[in-house]
C-alpha cells in the first residue's frame, strides 16, 4: 500500500498542474482537497464544472494507486457526473472516494464532492479506470 507522504510526492512530480491534495489515503478510500478561488468560478459565484470532475478523478485516481501502487498509466476509461446542487462559492472542494472494486485491469470507485463546511453533496461521480497490465521481467 502507498503511504500519503509517497502520494503527495508522485503527485507532485507527475502532476505538477494538480491543485488537488492528499487528505487521507485508506484501504480502498482516498480524501482529496482542492483550494477554489476565482479562476475556478463560474457567472453565478458557482465552482465550474470541468473543476468538480477534475477533483473527482484525482480521487478516483488517487484511491486506485493507494491499492495497486504507484503505476502512471492508470488511465480513466469512464467519468459520469451528476450535479447535485450549487457548490458554495469561495469554500475548498472535498471528494471523497470509495472503490467498489479493483480487478486485474480495471478499477471502479464512486466519488461524493462537497464544499468544505457542508455535509450535503454538490456532486455524485462513478469512474472507471484501466489498469495496464504488469510487466513481466
Amino acid at each position: 500500500m502507498v503511504s500519503q507522504d509517497e502520494m503527495d510526492t508522485f503527485l507532485k512530480s507527475e502532476f505538477p498542474q494538480t491543485q488537488c491534495t492528499v487528505e487521507s489515503l485508506g484501504d480502498m478510500s482516498a480524501t482529496v482537497r482542492h483550494p477554489v478561488g476565482f479562476n475556478e468560478l463560474r457567472p453565478g459565484g458557482t465552482v465550474s464544472g470541468p473543476v468538480l470532475m477534475t477533483v473527482a478523478d484525482v480521487a478516483l485516481y488517487v484511491a486506485i494507486l493507494g491499492e495497486i501502487g504507484l503505476v502512471a498509466l492508470t488511465v480513466t476509461t469512464s467519468l459520469t457526473i451528476n450535479f447535485l446542487r450549487k457548490p458554495a462559492s469561495g469554500k475548498d472542494i472535498i471528494a471523497v472516494c470509495t472503490l467498489l472494486k479493483v480487478g486485474k485491469t480495471l478499477a471502479v470507485g464512486e466519488v461524493s464532492l462537497y464544499s468544505e463546511g457542508n455535509t450535503d453533496p454538490v456532486a455524485h461521480v462513478v469512474g472507471t479506470y484501466a489498469i495496464p497490465p504488469k510487466r513481466v521481467a
